[in-house]
């Protein structure tokens, strides 16, 4: 029977998920597959730590001499970050060894130099683990949708930032209150600026926008926000009028461009992907012959990303010995019909919004407020004025508007915070409808 000689690059949390899964599914992979997949040599810095979960299994401190092992097939990049990564991954190329990595942010950094690589060296690239955990999205844009031309895509895909906006809004908390929890329980690193700050769905969503629209991995041009300045009242309100906020990635393909953007933003209610909580990731993909289609599931955790490794490794094993015109391009696209398609600033975007200010509660301020959205080009669609509290003289107003340029949303912004019964910032969340 055929093997498959496996190289595995870190046994952490999701290392021993891809250890474990093999092992204990050993049969039915090779029922699937018609070939044993064997891990045959680890690296890993804690060596001890490895042999007790691989015993049998030889363990080295040195990453290179795995990628270096004529005995090994194909290498499975666990270690993260994208430097010693970013190495390892062309040295095995160079050495004519497939690949599977998990790691979404080597590839939106550096993916577009990989792929080359491998197109060349006409070894396989595998990556499904890299974007939103077990939940096959990158298989689902490389091959079941491939006969549409994808339209837009936005999806929850950082689990930590779900998990503390839902708890904000179950449990009515602070974010720095939450936060401290997601710490607590292990769904915030020590240091969650990558979650939080929006960098790491900023990552899983350039590889995502490539694969859809077969361009370049671009992630110094994707515009990023993260959640936190995001306050309770804001999602008080929001829930009022029927919706509630996500950290969402979103791209889409118009006619000016690409709009490649993470940032808060509030959703109806009453669509499936605003009801995904807690750790939970969701992707909706726009194919203009299907139509919208919803990926849910784990986005992280040992087993759930191990899966998805291990089905990229069963892939590995099924194609590696067919040509490179054979199998599915890396990008879904074929290499020569890539295209550098521009993407648009932030201030190019279309979105509805969500205003939040705080006025002095005397007449002619609404009016006021009313005519500078409508010399900006910018109609009401919803609104909410809130009574003074007690001993007050200021209250809140919350704005929906109607889809315009953001361009046109902040000038008209500067101009209400101008206004002297205006009282400090407007506060901004975009609005998505993802129904059409």
């Amino acid at each position: 029977m055929k093997r498959l000689n496996v190289g595995l690059l870190g046994i952490g949390t999701v290392g021993g998920g891809v250890y474990e899964v093999l092992k204990r599914n050993a049969s039915e992979i090779t029922r699937r597959t018609g070939c044993e997949i064997n891990i045959i040599q680890i690296a890993d810095r804690n060596v001890e730590y490895a042999k007790k979960i691989a015993g049998g299994v030889g363990v080295t401190d040195d990453a290179f001499a795995v990628v270096n092992n004529p005995a090994v097939d194909v290498v499975v990049e666990l270690i993260g970050g994208y430097t010693v990564s970013k190495e390892l991954v062309l040295k095995a190329i160079e050495n004519k060894k497939h690949v599977v990595t998990a790691n979404k942010a080597l590839l939106a950094l550096h993916g577009n130099e990989i792929f080359a690589a491998a197109q060349k060296a006409g070894v396989i690239v595998a990556f499904e683990a890299a974007v939103a955990g077990g939940i096959p999205i990158i298989k689902a844009l490389r091959e079941g949708l491939g006969a549409n031309k994808i339209e837009w895509i936005a999806g929850i895909i950082n689990g930590t930032t779900n998990f503390i906006l839902t708890e904000m809004r179950d449990k009515g908390l602070a974010f720095a209150d939450v936060l401290k929890e997601a710490q607590r329980l292990g769904y915030a690193e020590a240091d969650p600026t990558f979650d939080i700050e929006g960098i790491d769905a900023a990552h899983k969503l350039t590889i995502m926008s490539a694969i859809a629209f077969g361009m370049p991995m671009k992630f110094n041009e994707a515009y990023t926000e993260g959640i936190t300045k995001l306050q309770q009242t804001d999602i008080k309100y929001a829930e009022e009028l029927g919706y509630r906020i996500k950290l969402l990635g979103i791209t889409k393909n118009t006619e000016k461009g690409v709009e490649l953007r993470v940032h808060p933003t509030l959703i109806s209610e009453k669509r499936l992907v605003a009801n995904v909580n807690g750790a939970m990731n969701a992707v909706v993909v726009k194919g203009d012959a299907v139509g919208p289609t919803l990926y849910y599931g784990a986005g992280a955790g040992a087993e759930p990303t191990a899966s998805a490794v291990v089905a990229d490794l069963m892939d590995v094993a099924r194609l590696s010995s067919a040509t490179v015109e054979q199998r599915v391009p890396y990008l879904a696209f074929q290499p020569n019909s890539v295209a550098d398609l521009p993407i648009l600033p932030i201030g190019e975007i279309s979105s509805a919004y969500y205003l939040r200010l705080r006025a002095s509660d005397k007449p002619g301020v609404l009016a006021g407020v009313t005519k500078i959205l409508a010399d900006h080009n910018i109609s009401i669609d919803a609104m909410l004025q809130k009574e003074p509290a007690d001993n007050e003289t200021e209250a809140d107003i919350v704005i929906l508007t109607h889809v315009t340029i953001e361009k046109n949303m902040d000038a008209g912004i500067a101009a209400i915070e101008a206004l002297p019964a205006i009282v400090g910032k407007l506060v901004k969340i975009r609005m998505e409808e993802l129904g059409k």
